[in-house]
C-alpha cells in the first residue's frame, strides 16, 4: 500500500513564480507539467507518482493532459485519476488541471477532430478517467478545417455552462481562426483563456504568424509545448546520436533531421548557454519564458532529477541579445 502523501509545507516558497494568464484571474506557474510522455500505462506508476509529487512540492500547480496521451490512449488520464484518489484529492483546489480533445481517440467518424459530439463525449470520458467532476481548462486540441468553427466553439461555451470546465482554450489554430474564436467566445461571456502552441528556439511559428502578438494584445495567455524540440535543445545530440535516444528509435525525431547546419546552430546555442552559466536546456526554457506574451512553458520529465533541472529556468536572467 502506498504511504499517504503529505506535500511540502514550503511548496509556494521554493522559487516557483506565477504569471497572470492574459486578462484573467488565473495565475499559472511559469513551468507546468505535461503528461504527454512518461505517464501512460506503459510507464512505471511509481515513477510518475514521484515526478508529480516533486512538481507539486516545488510549486507546479498546473498538470496538462489530453484524451489520447499515453500510450495507450487514455492511460495518462487514468494515471491522473489514480493520483487523485491516492494523493491529490485533498489538494484539488490547489491544482489547475487541463485536458484536450481534437486528435484521434476512438474508431469511427465521431472519435476525432472538432465536432460537438466528439468534444462532449471525449470530455465526459476524460472526467471519468481522471476521477474529476470538472477540469479547470478544456482545449480544442487542433483546428478542424471541415467542421464549422461555430460548432466547435459553441461546444466549448456549453461545456463551461454545464460546469464541466471552468475555462477553455485552443491549441494549434491558425491566426484567422484564433481571431474568430476570440470574438465568438467573448460575445458569449466565455473568454478564450489561453492558446497552446509549439514554440522553441528552433520553431518560432507562433511568433512569425502573429499569433503571440494577437494573444498578448487581446488578453489571451500563451503556453508553449515541445519547448526543447523533442530533446534537440539539450546536450544530448551535440556529439552524435546516442543509441538509447529518441532519434535513434526514429519515433518523433529522425536521424536525417540532424543536419550539419542544425548541429552548428545547436553548438552556437550551447556556447551561449555556457556563457550564461546554464545548460542548453535551461537556456532554451528561459528563452521561451522571456518572449512577449508567454504565460508558462510545458515540460515533460522522465525523472525527478530532470524536472529539477528544468525548474532552474524560472529565475534565469533576461537575454541581452537575440539568439
Amino acid at each position: 500500500m502506498n504511504s499517504m502523501y503529505s506535500p511540502s509545507p514550503t511548496r509556494y516558497d521554493n522559487g516557483m513564480e506565477y504569471a497572470r494568464c492574459g486578462h484573467s484571474g488565473i495565475l499559472l506557474p511559469k513551468v507546468s507539467l505535461g503528461f504527454w510522455h512518461n505517464f501512460g500505462g506503459v510507464d512505471p506508476y511509481e515513477r510518475s507518482r514521484a515526478i508529480t509529487h516533486y512538481a507539486f512540492d516545488h510549486g507546479v500547480t498546473h498538470f496538462d493532459l489530453a484524451n489520447n496521451y499515453g500510450p495507450p490512449y487514455g492511460s495518462a488520464e487514468e494515471t491522473m485519476g489514480r493520483l487523485m484518489d491516492e494523493d491529490f484529492r485533498p489538494f484539488r483546489d490547489e491544482l489547475f488541471i487541463s485536458s484536450k480533445a481534437g486528435y484521434d481517440m476512438w474508431p469511427g467518424p465521431y472519435g476525432n477532430w472538432g465536432s460537438r459530439k466528439y468534444l462532449m463525449a471525449s470530455l465526459d470520458q476524460s472526467l471519468l478517467r481522471m476521477k474529476l467532476d470538472y477540469v479547470d481548462l478544456f482545449y480544442s486540441h487542433r483546428y478542424d478545417p471541415d467542421t464549422p468553427l461555430e460548432e466547435t466553439l459553441q461546444a466549448l461555451v456549453d461545456i463551461v455552462r454545464q460546469g464541466k470546465a471552468l475555462y477553455v482554450g485552443i491549441s494549434r489554430w491558425p491566426l484567422e481562426a484564433t481571431r474568430f474564436a476570440y470574438h465568438y467566445l467573448k460575445e458569449r461571456d466565455v473568454p478564450l483563456l489561453i492558446y497552446q502552441g509549439r514554440l522553441n528556439m528552433l520553431d518560432r511559428e507562433p511568433q512569425e504568424e502573429g499569433i503571440m502578438d494577437f494573444c498578448a494584445d487581446n488578453g489571451i495567455g500563451f503556453i508553449s509545448f515541445s519547448p526543447l524540440a523533442q530533446g534537440l535543445l539539450t546536450d544530448r545530440y551535440l556529439h552524435g546520436i546516442p543509441e538509447d535516444s529518441r532519434m535513434s528509435k526514429g519515433k518523433f525525431l529522425t536521424k536525417d533531421m540532424l543536419t550539419p547546419e542544425l548541429l552548428t546552430r545547436l553548438q552556437r546555442y550551447n556556447d551561449a548557454a555556457q556563457k550564461r552559466g546554464e545548460s542548453l536546456a535551461e537556456m532554451a526554457l528561459a528563452w521561451i519564458l522571456h518572449q512577449r506574451g508567454v504565460t508558462s512553458v510545458l515540460v515533460g520529465a522522465s525523472s525527478t532529477e530532470q524536472l529539477a533541472k528544468n525548474l532552474k529556468c524560472v529565475g534565469a536572467e533576461p537575454f541581452s541579445d537575440e539568439l
